[in-house]
């Protein structure tokens, strides 16, 4: 059984820490959280022991790999001090909100053997898995388009948009590096639109967007659509379309179930889609666990690297850059 402490116990923190806990081939060897008495309820509930310090884990021999889960800005300095004690680690996006940090953390691990997964779940749910390999297998032809839709159910509240780092770093950057993984080539052309269209004073006075649209191309033609919205009152709308010369491919949403009902009044009534990530991707969250268990017992890197984790970023930059000077912008402007 491989040994995993969870680092942060926040609401996706918690989420992690049960995963681990149930996982067949690993078990929950301690929690920590800055916020002790957080740290103290999981530990409890989980049957595990709380940690004093994030250096007690990175220097314990009874622990073999970390999951990081705690807030952004200290992810860089985690995955540093886990891949100097040798313990590999999965550590949730981004890398960091500044790609500066994100290269000083490369040049501090590389040459490293040590495993580093970063958090890009998505492309772990069983919809996107099985089109991705519909596409790799030829079945829609010739891929010319990638369609990513991805709408929060409602705003988050002021105190998350004022430390998450913006629309594109924080949401966007998954369908970045989904839309890497769906294209199988790496973006050279960005062009991004983005709105203040549901809450305008909070966005204004915050500097951030609840709303954008993203258009990529590949060297080769290839074209992505991303659209995002913080505001979609029907659920949590995750969808991903692949267009080709044979045809189309589709990843679409999941509701709890999929009974529908007719009547005079209307037609196809239907239970509304999963509420929001931890429940829409919780197939994805335990299958991106075991990729990371699968990686460490293997011998083999993460199928989804700290590269990736700075590509997306790189991708997150490039649409912010083009929102603030109106005009397509090339990737290799930014890294």
């Amino acid at each position: 059984m491989l040994r995993v402490a969870v680092l942060g116990c926040g609401r996706i923190g918690r989420m992690h820490a049960r995963n681990v806990a149930a996982h067949p081939r690993a078990s929950l060897a301690a929690v920590y959280d800055i916020h002790r008495p957080s740290a103290e309820e999981v530990a409890k509930a989980l049957g595990v022991k709380a940690a004093e310090t994030p250096q007690a884990i990175f220097s314990s021999p009874d622990i073999d790999a970390v999951l990081v889960a705690t807030s952004t800005e200290t992810h860089s300095d985690y995955i540093e001090q886990a891949v100097a004690a040798g313990k590999p680690v999965l550590c949730e996006k981004p890398i960091d909100l500044s790609l500066a940090r994100v290269n000083r953390c490369a040049e501090a691990i590389k040459g490293s053997k040590v495993p580093v997964q970063i958090g890009f779940n998505r492309r772990f749910d069983p919809g996107h898995r099985a089109l991705w390999k519909s596409v790799r297998a030829g079945d829609i032809g010739d891929l010319h388009q990638v369609i990513i839709t991805s709408r929060d159910p409602a705003m988050p509240p002021r105190s998350y948009y004022e430390v998450a780092g913006g629309l594109f770093r924080d949401m966007t950057i998954h369908d970045f590096d989904l839309a890497r993984f769906m294209l199988g080539e790496e973006p050279v052309d960005v062009f991004a639109i983005a709105g203040r269209q549901i809450d305008p004073a909070m966005m204004n006075e915050l500097g951030d967007s609840d709303s954008a649209m993203v258009i990529m191309r590949t060297a080769s033609g290839r074209q992505c659509h991303i659209n995002n919205h913080r505001q979609a009152v029907y659920g949590y709308d995750q969808r991903v379309e692949c267009q080709g010369t044979a045809g189309m491919a589709l990843s679409d949403n999941r509701k709890p179930h999929e009974m529908r009902r007719h009547a005079e009044a209307f037609t196809g009534q239907a239970a509304p889609y999963l509420n929001f990530f931890i429940e829409r991707y919780s197939e994805a969250f335990n299958a991106e666990l075991s990729a990371f268990v699968d990686a460490i017992e293997k011998g083999r890197p993460p199928e989804v690297g700290f590269d990736d984790g700075r590509r997306a970023l790189i991708l997150a930059e490039a649409a912010m850059k083009s929102v603030a000077e109106r005009r397509i912008v090339k990737v290799s402007e930014i890294g």
